[in-house]
């Protein structure tokens, strides 16, 4: 197989080196959904890629080889994936769609579970008071065609003045409205296909705070305000376990936010997004191009194997179904 087909493997890693650094310099909004889209095609490059050079491994097995009607022989010697090679990605592959299933099944039971709660809510508007002295606040996904939910605690309201109120409740309205537990979700994932992706997921979940925290700062119009409020909430929630499946105003690593509330919003870049389609961009072409070498090396070998199917009949002038002499000679 040609050297693309390890390229989406060294797009993954380039992406956890330089993604993070290239979406803090990204207006919060693009580096989330820069980050999400990079981090969903650089898993599917990462498993891809994997399944292509094990495939070169299983291919071997006579067994294998015997149903899939090619050529061990063929695949030997065209192909120069060494068999520690193979193995390893076998066994990464396995580990990747393991990893994978388990958070899909997870994350799933999460989600669901706060669907649920979001129905549980009191009354019916988009703002659910709970009456607790536990200092809190979030925001609750709805299920497909129903609204989500802002959840604040008594605790939360009576530690907030007027102003740094209203912010909370902006920045959690941004969450709903951004759809951000399923940006978090879609880099939850990504993640565990490919674990050097976990950079890239948590400066995400950084993004998608940001993100919140910009929208909330525009509808109130004053940033100083948003970044109080988010001071003050993190301050007196300090300690709460935070729930899993919802997103916090006081979520991600609180002084950076609060240190870009207080400086000026983030101007508008080109380059680092060029950057991150560029290597989406390539790690794309790479694994398009490893599929069509794979595909052109098993129709080789399988093309071997017809010929040397139809050899051995004309030799030995047996019915046409008869090949499992020919796997045993096919291995020499």
């Amino acid at each position: 197989m040609r050297i693309s087909v390890y390229i989406p493997l060294a797009v993954a890693a380039v992406l956890a080196v330089v993604g993070p650094a290239l979406a803090r310099r990204l207006h919060p909004r693009t580096a989330t959904w820069a980050l999400t889209g990079a981090a969903l095609v650089a898993a599917g490059g990462w498993i891809g890629a994997l399944a292509l050079l094990a495939s070169t491994l299983f291919g071997q097995i006579p067994q294998v080889a015997f149903l899939g009607a090619w050529s061990i022989r063929v695949l030997r010697a065209e192909d120069p994936v060494a068999r520690a090679v193979g193995a390893a990605c076998a066994a990464a592959l396995l580990c990747a769609t393991a990893t994978l299933g388990t958070a899909c099944w997870r994350h799933g039971r999460v989600l669901m579970a706060a669907f649920k709660e979001c129905r549980r809510m009191p009354g019916s508007d988009e703002l659910a008071v709970i009456d607790a002295a536990r200092v809190e606040a979030f925001a609750l996904p709805g299920a497909p065609g129903s609204p989500g939910r802002v959840v604040v605690s008594t605790g939360m309201l009576q530690v907030l003045d007027s102003s740094e109120r209203e912010a909370l409740l902006a920045h959690e309205r941004a969450h709903l409205r951004g759809h951000h537990h399923f940006l978090l979700l879609a880099l939850r994932l990504a993640a565990a296909a490919c674990p050097l992706l976990y950079p890239l997921a948590r400066e995400g979940a950084f993004c998608v705070e940001r993100w919140a925290d910009e929208d909330a700062a525009t509808a109130v119009g004053d940033r100083a305000v948003i970044g109080r409020a988010v001071a003050v909430a993190a301050l007196a929630a300090a300690g709460n376990q935070h729930r899993a499946g919802m997103l916090a105003a006081t979520g991600g690593p609180v002084p950076r936010r609060v240190r870009a509330l207080f400086a000026p919003p983030p101007p508008p870049r080109r380059m680092p997004l060029v950057v991150i389609t560029a290597l989406v961009a390539l790690c794309c072409v790479s694994l398009v191009d490893a599929t069509q070498d794979a595909t052109t090396l098993f129709g080789g070998a399988h093309h071997a194997f017809s010929m040397a199917h139809a050899r051995f009949h004309a030799r030995h002038d047996l019915p046409h179904h008869t090949a499992a002499g020919l796997v045993r000679t096919d291995r020499a």
